[in-house]
């Protein structure tokens, strides 16, 4: 991996922002900081022991006789999964088995769609909730479960379900013990946009058919770099590079990328660092976008808009598997000769040069993330990376990032509205 950061005018005080991330590196590994009950994550890639991991992929393989295997969850039980599923799989076709998320949405047209579309078709379901009781996983597994009983006999329902929750309590952690469920769990000192590092992530991930040991790896190379009191702990770097864009009036960071795999790791980063940091009337607003299509709807607010934005790019340097050269044509009516015989991702890179360049000139300040490839050991790494700067980051702003005291509003009002007892 590498970071960089582009010339910008508060480059001055970054010396000092440098040296407020490494002090809190301190207090993460030696777990003195806020939130040090929920610090599970800090040393999950070192954690694993072989037996633990041959069993998820002995529960894997058995889902993979499916057509379809339905991940049931929402926030932290689902986006890190989809993020990885999404960055390595094909991205035309389907694998097989099929994964299908649900428990993350209440829209009724997805579950009708959804209950239409498995019609002939074996599936199994895989639940992640710590309770048991979050209100859209809990009406998901109870809708879905309901379609598995109708085509499965009662004594192989069993062999179709599988739980990730709780170690000894909560509606699910029943359900599981009652019914014979297999189940894993979810640790007590691991929050949910922390989570894919353990069951929550890997189970999904290796049904897919992907290598979790190789993700492991990843975050296991990333835990020792973070773990530096040097120049070369990148975290520290770019914790230190968006508190001083913070300080300096960017409250928004727009996470953008080429790539089109890359668009569910956004949508999990966004999960990771806005419920971590926005808190205490606190925290920068993540965004995200993925270029190029993004610069024809949003590029001329990013480019002359308000100047309160940043940006992080997410750069993979190898990230082509086929060269695709633009034809000559003697017509020249498109005007494309220019690039004829030079490949879409040479063409992508200037593109990305050129915009990075463009935005900073136009007073956008933005650094660069980059890996050398899309897979198991690169994504590993990044995720890990990632987690491992939001904390630092959010220690910096002094708040708590593993809590989520605001995110039970909603809730409070949808039960009153629907006459929750």
């Amino acid at each position: 991996m590498k970071f960089d950061i582009f010339d910008f005018e508060e480059k001055d005080n970054f010396d000092k922002y440098i040296k407020s991330a490494s002090e809190n590196i301190s207090q993460l590994l030696k777990k003195t900081g806020k939130g040090n009950n929920f610090l599970g994550w800090l040393d999950l890639p070192f954690n694993y022991n072989k037996e633990s991991l041959v069993d998820i992929c002995k529960t894997a393989i058995k889902f993979q006789r499916f057509d379809i295997v339905i991940v049931i969850g929402i926030g932290g039980s689902y986006l890190g999964s989809k993020a990885v599923i999404e960055a390595l799989k094909p991205q035309f076709g389907i694998l097989k088995p099929e994964i299908i998320f649900a428990g993350h949405t209440l829209s009724e047209d997805y579950y009708s769609e959804l209950i239409d579309y498995l019609k002939d078709k074996s599936f199994g379901l895989v639940i992640i909730s710590k309770s048991g009781t979050t209100t859209e996983p809990a009406i998901a597994f109870r809708i879905l479960l309901n379609e598995l009983k109708k085509s499965v006999p009662k004594e192989k329902l069993a062999e179709r379900v599988v739980t990730i929750t709780d170690s000894s309590k909560g509606a699910l952690k029943t359900i599981s013990v009652n019914e014979n469920y297999k189940s894993y769990i979810i640790p007590d000192d691991v929050g949910g946009r922390f989570s894919v590092l353990t069951p929550v992530g890997l189970l999904p991930i290796a049904i897919a058919g992907f290598d979790i040991s190789a993700l492991l790896n990843g975050a296991v190379d990333a835990r020792q770099m973070c773990a530096k009191y040097n120049e070369n702990n990148l975290a520290v770097y770019y914790a230190a590079f968006r508190n001083l864009m913070y300080k300096s009036g960017k409250k928004i960071e727009l996470l953008i990328n080429f790539n089109l795999r890359l668009n569910f790791i956004a949508e999990w980063w966004k999960q990771l660092f806005g419920e971590s940091e926005g808190k205490e009337l606190k925290g920068i607003f993540p965004a995200s976008a993925s270029f190029t299509t993004d610069l024809h709807s949003l590029g001329q607010y990013i480019q002359q808009g308000e100047r309160h934005l940043f940006e992080t790019a997410i750069v993979v340097e190898n990230n082509s598997k086929l060269r695709i050269e633009i034809p000559f044509d003697e017509n020249n009516l498109d005007e494309l000769n220019y690039i004829s015989l030079k490949n879409i991702e040479f063409i992508n890179q200037k593109a990305r040069e050129g915009t990075l360049k463009a935005h900073l000139d136009g007073g956008v300040p933005n650094c660069k993330i980059s890996i050398e490839k899309l897979d198991e050991y690169n994504i590993g790494y990044l995720l890990y990376f990632f987690e491992f700067a939001c904390a630092i980051s959010g220690y910096m702003l002094e708040i708590n990032p593993f809590d989520q005291p605001g995110v039970e509003n909603y809730k409070k009002n949808m039960f009153e509205l629907l006459g929750k007892k």
